[in-house]
This record gives structure tokens, sequence and C-alpha cells, in this order.
């Protein structure tokens, strides 16, 4: 049986919300577009309709970004994202997933704040080369990037603190962060199968909202892939930097 027309108001907004995120225009909109769909259903309820959404967007960004990535930044962030997402699976009715969300909305507000100051503080215009890869710090970004996600829905920041430094071309970071997160979410299917999340009604909810999904995804690609990096980074810090205070702001339960 479909929802009522109601619920529509919400989720259609809501998809498309995700779908640009999922095109390569930042975290934030993705994290606006679950809470507007747990206006009408419950937060774990709205997580369960949009993972095969999200999914569906994935495979989407792939085709999109097929001709991008950096495989040096997967190779050493995915193994500690995977461990995570076991971690979350093993805790997730042990940890508090709002505690995970206020921290990890704290520190990156911190890494935005420090990239604002350094770029259009009293120091602006000094030059910040970009960082080498760090196996260790990716592996350990990675691991709070899949349990976040897991948890909290919250994997984006912590993959954004180690990888915007690397400052790699825009279409190159977009296209790695589309590989990550769609292997992350391919992965997160078998313990959301496992943990009752996706049953029959949420399964049938997320195939009436599948046609808004490409739509939005290919928005979102066409403007990424128009913008100059002088552009695109700041824009990227500012997306993250309003998906930290949104997380606080869920974390917290305002």
């Amino acid at each position: 049986m479909l929802p009522e027309l109601s619920f529509f108001y919400a989720a259609v907004p809501a998809v498309l919300l995700v779908g640009l995120a999922k095109g390569g225009m930042g975290d934030a909109l993705a994290l606006i577009g679950v809470p507007v769909l747990a206006l009408v259903v419950s937060p774990v309820e709205a997580a369960a309709i949009l993972l095969p959404i999200l999914i569906f967007m994935d495979m989407i960004s792939l085709v999109v970004w097929r001709k991008h990535g950096d495989w040096t930044t997967l190779k050493i962030m995915l193994p500690g994202a995977l461990f995570g997402i076991a971690v979350g699976w093993a805790t997730s009715a042990l940890v508090p997933g709002n505690v995970l969300r206020v921290v990890i909305g704290a520190v990156t507000v911190l890494f935005c704040a420090r990239y604002f100051w350094n770029n259009f503080g009293p120091g602006a215009g000094k030059v910040v080369l970009p960082r080498g890869q760090r196996p260790l710090l990716a592996g350990a970004w990675g691991t709070l990037s899949g349990y976040g996600s897991f948890v909290a829905h919250a994997g984006g920041a912590p993959f954004q603190i180690y990888a915007l430094p690397l400052k790699l071309p825009p279409r190159e970071f977009i296209g790695t962060s589309v590989r990550f997160f769609a292997i992350l979410n391919a992965v997160k299917l078998i313990p959301y199968f496992a943990l009752g999340q996706l049953d029959t009604k949420n399964l049938v909810t997320s195939a009436t909202l599948l046609p808004f999904a490409p739509l939005a995804t290919i928005a979102g690609a066409w403007c990424v892939k128009r913008m100059k990096p002088e552009i695109f980074y700041p824009f990227m810090y500012a997306m993250a930097l309003i998906a930290a205070l949104l997380i606080i702001h869920e974390g917290l339960g305002f």
C-alpha cells in the first residue's frame, strides 16, 4: 500500500536534495534531505527508505563520473571505512548515534574554520600546498567515515577532512567521493537487511520515489563540472560547514 499524498510533499523534495548532493553538490544538501523526510516518517524509516534510492543514485553518479577519481585515496581509505561499518553494525545497540553526530560535527566545524581563516582571514593570500597521502590518517578518517555513515548517516564529513586538503582537481575529488560512498552504501545493505530496516513496505515506497533520483543527480553533476577550482573548494568547505552544523543540531536534539 502506498503512503498518503502528504508523505510525498516531503519525500520528493528530500530525494531531490539528496540527488543534488550525489551529483557532487555537497553533503549538506543530503543532510537537509534526510530530516525533511523524517518530518513524515521516523528517522530510522527515513534512512531505510532512502538507502535503495541512494544506491540507485550511486549507479548514476558512477556513470557520470566514470572517467574521474583518485585510486590511491580510495585504496587507503576503503579498508578503514569497511572496518568502521562492521564496528557500527556490531555496536549499533550500544553506542548513541547522537554522541557521534556531535563529535563529528564539532571536528568538522574546526576543520572548516581553519580553512576559512587561512584563506580569508588576516593571513589570506598565503599559499597552502596540497598535502600528500598519509595512510595512517586515511585509515583513521576512513574508519570514522564508515562508522559515522552506518550509525549516524554522517560519513561525508570525515571523508572530506582527509580528502579536501589533498587539493585534487574538482572532478577527481568528486569522482573519488562518488566511488567511496557507492561502495559503502552497497556494503551497508547487508547489515540493514540483518537489522530488519529494509522491509517490503519501505522498499515499495523507495520504488515510488526512484523516478525523481536521476534528474537531481545529473543536475548536481552538471553544476559541479562547470565550477572552477577557486570556486569549487570554498563552496565545498562551506557545504561541509553547513553539514557539520546540521549534524550538531540533530545530535543535540534541537
